[in-house]
């Protein structure tokens, strides 16, 4: 093998090893996520395109020329060249390594195509699952603050149905009052109510909006988790 499909064949050993890494569980998209954001990936990013095409470009060159020589060497011996054992040894040796060359180039270029595609995947996957767990917390304390709110109002409204004391009535003035007082509190019980019907209106509404959010979730993930095995097989 030459020195240059030498460095091919290395280059599609470390296309193997990095695809058996991020296909395995090896880290949590957050990690890769981190990972592909720290300083020295980020300065090959800035130029990670170019590279990449150049690459691919040479790869595809090098995949063209295997194919010419198995074209070229595909074709039977001259008949007069059949009796001689050592040029039908060398004729089969070529098209071996026109054949060898082909398949080390096709998979690397197949190779390089899937891992952009896996480290994009893993990316996008990061972000939903920043995304999810964001709504998931707002969404937690959201019904956590309703709940404290609905505690609060059912302890207002015991403390208002409690019998208060009262002073002796001795006069028609002191019994108006005491009916003025007894008016207001009915009002303010029943405004309580209504306070308490909307707030347990609205934690209701919450909690679906949470199971929505979680279902959602779910969702995603699924959808994550099969379209990276279908990446994968």
């Amino acid at each position: 093998m030459s020195l240059v499909w030498s460095l091919i064949a290395s280059f599609l050993y470390v296309e193997i090893v990095i695809v058996l890494l991020l296909v395995l569980p090896v880290a949590s998209p957050k990690r890769w996520q981190r990972f592909f954001k720290s300083r020295f990936l980020e300065m090959l990013s800035r130029q990670a395109h170019t590279y990449f095409y150049l690459l691919l470009f040479v790869l595809v060159l090098f995949l063209l020329e295997a194919i010419r020589e198995m074209r070229k060497y595909s074709h039977t011996a001259d008949p007069a060249e059949e009796h001689h054992l050592n040029v039908g040894m060398q004729h089969s040796m070529r098209l071996f390594r026109a054949q060898r060359n082909f398949y080390i180039s096709g998979f690397a270029i197949f190779l390089s195509l899937v891992i952009r595609r896996l480290v994009s995947l893993i990316t996008t996957q990061a972000q939903l699952l920043a995304q999810s767990e964001a709504s998931m917390k707002q969404a937690q304390s959201a019904t956590a603050a309703a709940r404290s709110l609905l505690s609060q109002q059912k302890k207002e409204e015991q403390d208002g149905d409690k019998p208060k004391p009262s002073a002796p009535i001795d006069d028609d003035a002191n019994v108006d009052e005491m009916k003025k007082r007894i008016v207001e509190l009915e009002n303010e019980l029943a405004r309580e109510r209504k306070d308490k019907e909307a707030m347990k209106s609205q934690s209701e509404s919450l909690n679906r909006e949470y199971d929505r959010l979680t279902e959602e979730y779910s969702k995603l993930q699924k959808r994550i988790t099969i379209s990276s095995d279908n990446k994968s097989d």
